[in-house]
Parts: structure tokens; C-alpha cells; sequence
């Protein structure tokens, strides 16, 4: 079985935002990043490319498969 893993975490860190900063700009709440970020939620290909638009990056560069342990 395969999973949606994300560099959601990094990628804000080097962006220096916060969670609530990158909430807001992609419309969520900052629970949803948080969930995000933890890889307990998966998202929207609205909300993931939103992200991706925010960090101004592929998709694909951010968020990928990844075998399930």
C-alpha cells in the first residue's frame, strides 16, 4: 500500500513561515497544517496546490508516494 508523504514542514521552515501564516494563505486553519504536517491528513489537490503555489514549486516536489510501513 502506498501513502501521500509531504515536505510541508521543511519547505515552511525554509520559507520562515509559521503554521498559521501558511493556514491562512492557503485557507485552512492551522489545525490542518498541523495534521499536515504530521501526515494524519491528506489533502485536497485544491488545498496541494495551493501549496504549491505558496512555495511557488511543483507539486510533485512537495508532496509524493511512498510505500506504507
Amino acid at each position: 500500500m502506498r501513502v501521500i508523504k509531504n515536505r510541508v514542514k521543511e519547505l515552511r521552515a525554509r520559507f520562515d513561515l509559521t503554521q498559521g501564516v501558511l493556514a491562512e494563505r492557503v485557507g485552512v486553519t492551522r489545525q490542518t497544517i498541523v495534521a499536515l504536517e504530521k501526515g494524519s491528513y491528506t489533502p485536497s489537490l485544491l488545498l496541494a496546490m495551493n501549496i504549491a503555489e505558496v512555495f511557488k514549486m511543483p507539486i510533485e516536489d512537495i508532496f509524493f508516494k511512498e510505500d506504507a510501513k
